[in-house]
């Protein structure tokens, strides 16, 4: 699959709830709708290919038990919230990914934005946004923000097909029941993450098979 092909894909309508929900929580179509004061943030999916040209994404491990921090010692992809000084959503993501990485946003080549996903319990609407780099990237943590990043590779990704279901338990100490997730070699990526990379994935499965 080629950088030709992936922007053939990212430019085709998007794929919407249909895909999320494929890894969303039980209930969670009840709380899919931002309020009128909803925070804005955005992540960046970044997409690159290793030396042996197998296409990649990145996601980081959240630092554990931090009170301020509602999705502590969660998989995410890179990003935070909007700024005041940021031009738009895109901007939010170039820069959150240069400060939490240390990729700087000139290296990143913008692709295209998936569909919002509002995440009810940080009351945060959030617009991911696809982005290309020409080089596998080199890493240079914020730790205050990133415990470690994680590349994976997209092929894998794809072969998780039904998605496999466990309990989860969260910052609070609250077991979820029964959430589909992805196992990236041991670390459990679930909820609104899980949620864009399936439809991330959905766009670009008939890539991967053709």
């Amino acid at each position: 699959m080629t950088l030709f092909d992936i922007i053939k894909v990212m430019k085709a309508p998007l794929r919407g709830w249909d895909a999320q929900k494929i890894m969303s929580s039980r209930g969670y179509d009840m709380n899919r709708t931002p309020n009128s004061n909803s925070k804005k943030a955005a992540v960046m999916i970044l997409l690159f290919q290793d030396s042996a040209g197998h296409w990649q994404t990145v996601y980081i491990k959240r630092p554990s038990k931090n009170p301020h921090d509602k999705h502590s010692g969660q998989i995410s992809f890179p990003g935070g919230q909007r700024e005041d000084a940021d031009t738009d959503l895109v901007m939010t993501a170039l820069r959150e990914t240069e400060e939490e990485l240390g990729i700087p946003r000139a290296d990143i080549e913008v692709i295209t934005s998936l569909s919002s996903i509002y995440v009810f319990v940080s009351d945060f609407n959030v617009l991911p946004v696809v982005g290309f780099l020409a080089a596998p990237p080199t890493f240079v943590i914020q730790e205050s923000e990133v415990a470690y990043p994680i590349v994976y590779p997209l092929a894998d990704l794809m072969q998780v097909d039904p998605a496999p279901r466990k309990d989860v338990t969260v910052q609070t100490g609250v077991i979820l029941k029964d959430i589909p997730y992805y196992d990236l070699n041991g670390d459990t990526l679930w909820g609104a993450t899980a949620m864009m990379t399936s439809e991330l994935l959905e766009m670009l499965r008939w890539a991967f098979q053709s």
